[in-house]
This record gives structure tokens, sequence and C-alpha cells, in this order.
């Protein structure tokens, strides 16, 4: 990407709502590459996934039953959550308490998919993503599994991050640092990807919907053509 592409691109829209909306399966790295778009167009940055996981990890501290979906429902609407919107900062805190590695955890990944299939409980955290949307005036790039159709289908940009099985798991062994087996990142990334797809589609991109395949781009590709996307859409405008 030139230098004055990358010195335009916080003017896009400027004064106006540019929500970007991407979609992707784990691993496709749809967290690291929204974010850095965020820092690129100065935007406010949400993974949702994040808050899942957050939920996830109140239910386990409160002993709450993941399979009693009322309880689970309930604690969506109890959770006391607190997320950064900065592409600068990360944190999450649930209670005050600082929990933004404690969600990354084994245990929470093999958790979340149960919670995150529970339609009450993803019916609270999604208005809690249009709530959070609508305080940055529609100007922030969210990322999750059902962002591009559900969350904001009225999004400026609309796009589906995904990436080969093989890619995805290389991608997440290394994000993991090496410390997972092949049938734990097989859990992590392919079965929780499985199971998810049961209350929504994140593996096909919906009408509008740019599909960016980075299978056989680096992180830096990956990131320009992300930008190259939002810069072609908006422009089209």
């Amino acid at each position: 990407m030139t230098q004055e592409l990358i010195d335009t691109l916080p003017m896009l829209r400027q004064g106006r709502g540019l929500v970007v909306a991407i979609d992707g399966p784990s691993g496709s790295g749809k967290s690291s590459v929204s974010r850095e778009v965020a820092r690129r167009l100065r935007l406010a940055y949400l993974d949702t996934g994040a808050m899942y996981r957050a939920l996830t990890w109140y239910c386990l501290d409160q002993g709450i039953d993941l399979e009693d979906r009322a309880a689970v429902e309930q604690a969506a609407e109890e959770l006391p959550l607190e997320i950064s919107t900065s592409p600068l900062e990360e944190y999450v805190r649930v209670g005050g308490a600082e929990v933004t590695h404690a969600i990354r955890e084994p245990a929470i990944s093999a958790a979340v998919s149960t919670v995150a299939t529970t339609l009450g409980a993803r019916t609270e955290l999604i208005r809690r993503q249009r709530e959070l949307i609508e305080q940055h005036n529609r100007r922030i790039v969210v990322e999750g599994r059902d962002i591009t159709t559900v969350v904001a289908p009225g999004a400026e940009v609309r796009m589906l991050l995904t990436a080969s099985e093989e890619a995805r798991l290389r991608r997440r062994g290394i994000q993991l640092g090496g410390t997972q087996n092949e049938q734990e990142l097989a859990a992590q990334v392919t079965h929780r990807d499985a199971k998810d797809s049961t209350v929504v589609n994140f593996t096909q991109a919906a009408d509008g919907v740019v599909t960016l395949d980075s299978s056989d781009l680096d992180f830096d590709g990956t990131v320009d053509a992300a930008l190259a996307i939002v810069t072609k859409v908006i422009n089209r405008d």
C-alpha cells in the first residue's frame, strides 16, 4: 500500500459513520488484523469474541452450569463487563477483576461455544455490541462471527476474513506459543467453528460481503488487503 494512501486513510468518511464489520472463523487472523485496521483508520475497535469469553469466565467463576441456558442468559444480563474499545490498548474486566489473559486460557476456549450458542445470551451481548457501536458514533471496526449479518448488517464495509484450515491451525499454534498439541489446536479451531456454526454462518459471505482469503498472505499483506477493500467500498459511495 502506498504511503499516499496510508496518509489519506484516516480521512475516509471524516465526520460520518464508518462501521467496518469483519467476520471469520477461528485462526483467520481477524482479531489482530481488525485491531491494526482500526489503528490505521483511527477508529474504535471491538472484539466481540472477547465478550463471549468474558461471559464464559463469569459463568465458571460463579459456578453456573453452562448447560443451564436460563442461568447463562441471566448471567449475560448481569455481566459486569468493561472492555477496551481502543486499538491501542487491550483489557477485559469482569466485576473489576482483570481477565484479559484469563479468558484466553484453554479451559475458556473449550467452554465458550456452549455459552455462545445460548441464544438468550447472544441476544443480550448483541444488544451491548450495538450499543457500543452507537456510543462511538458508528466509527468503529467490529469483528466476530455474526457482525456482517446480525450485529451490523448495515455497516458501511462488510468483510469475511478467511483462510485454509492448515493456515488457521498453524497461526493459532504460533499464537499459543506451541503450548498445545494437535488435538487441542483442532478443538480450539475446527471443532469450535463446527459448534458455533449451528447458530450463525461465518464460513460463507452473505450478499454484499467481500471475502478476503489470507491463506497465502502474511500479517502485513492481510492488513493492506483489508484496507484496500475498505477504500474500494467507500470510494464506490
